[in-house]
């Protein structure tokens, strides 16, 4: 059963006629996701820290932004979070995911350090994996100017931002020299071909329809191809042993949710660590409405939680 809050939620948005996702450009879907900010989301927490930071990359420089959590000391070394924004590697970018990486700090303790990768169409697969992959190798080789210990680093993000962090833990283990401690992944996208059954049943109705699936995937990965290659689709890898734990957080009325569960069960039974966490009455992208739904912010806290855990000891 829907929450009555998640129904509200699509209630309004079909009143008001907003437009679906698929039916704008890609420049017009970033600033109505960016704008959607203030109606979702909690008010920005204070957090100790703020930076904005740069990154090379084999496509140019990667915006970073680096959050402290609130209670850490100026010269304390703290274990991080390298975090990849979801919107389907068409929109979103480090403001929408603002509000979220703040929470993350504070509640975890941990540094988070947000990844502005680079966006299709204009950029297409694999530049947002190569970013990705980049970014994080850059925080490990600056973790002493950034107060970061490099032996408790993780990777996390939602959606394709998900996808990205899967992704890169398995190029980390495939290259032997970026040590990853955890695995944070909110309904990650795992499988473009986008054959598992939730994406029937969830399929139209819950924000993240078929359509604006394909129109993110279509953006991103234009070859069907490519579906096949494991860094658009992690599930596929035919070695997901030996990787770092992982929290894998889905929602019952996400198109999403049947392949972030194959990721969690493929996880496991690979010999890896790995625990799979069900929203069962919420949509895809909750995580990021704690102004308007309450479970979105003990999603939050449960993932913090995790990292601190993990990271932390």
């Amino acid at each position: 059963m829907l929450h009555p809050h998640a129904q509200a939620l699509l209630d309004l948005i079909a009143e008001r006629g907003v437009p679906p996702t698929h039916t704008l450009t890609p420049a017009e879907a970033r600033a109505v996701y960016r704008d959607r900010r203030g109606f979702t989301q909690p008010a920005p927490a204070t957090v100790a820290e703020v930076r904005e930071l740069q990154a090379q990359g084999p496509h140019g420089a990667i915006p970073l932004r680096l959050y402290r959590p609130l209670d850490a000391m100026p010269d304390s070394v703290l274990p991080a979070l390298v975090y990849y924004h979801g919107g389907g590697w068409v929109i979103g970018d480090l403001d929408t995911h603002d509000t979220l990486c703040r929470e993350l700090a504070n509640h975890s303790g941990c540094a988070v350090v947000s990844v502005d990768y680079r966006l299709a169409p204009e950029h297409r697969f694999p530049a947002a994996v190569d970013d990705a992959i980049a970014a994080a190798r850059w925080v490990q080789r600056e973790a002493k100017s950034l107060r970061i210990d490099a032996e408790r680093i993780a990777v996390g993000g939602d959606s394709a931002g998900g996808n990205l962090a899967a992704v890169v833990a398995i190029a980390a283990r495939d290259a032997g020299d970026l040590p990853l401690a955890y695995q944070l992944l909110i309904y990650p996208a795992t499988d473009q071909h986008r054959n598992a059954p939730s994406h029937r049943t969830n399929g139209q109705g819950y924000l993240l329809t078929t359509d604006t699936m394909a129109y993110f995937t279509d953006h991103y990965i234009p070859e069907p191809a490519h579906y096949a290659d494991w860094r658009a689709s992690p599930l596929l890898h035919p070695d997901l042993s030996r990787l770092p734990p992982a929290l894998v957080l889905t929602a019952g009325y996400d198109p999403l949710r049947d392949e972030g569960l194959a990721y969690a069960q493929k996880l496991s039974e690979a010999g890896n660590r790995a625990t799979h966490l069900s929203f069962e009455r919420q949509i895809h992208g909750f995580i990021l409405m704690g102004r308007v739904l309450d479970e979105a912010n003990t999603a939050v806290r449960l993932c913090a939680a995790a990292l601190r855990d993990a990271l932390r000891g």
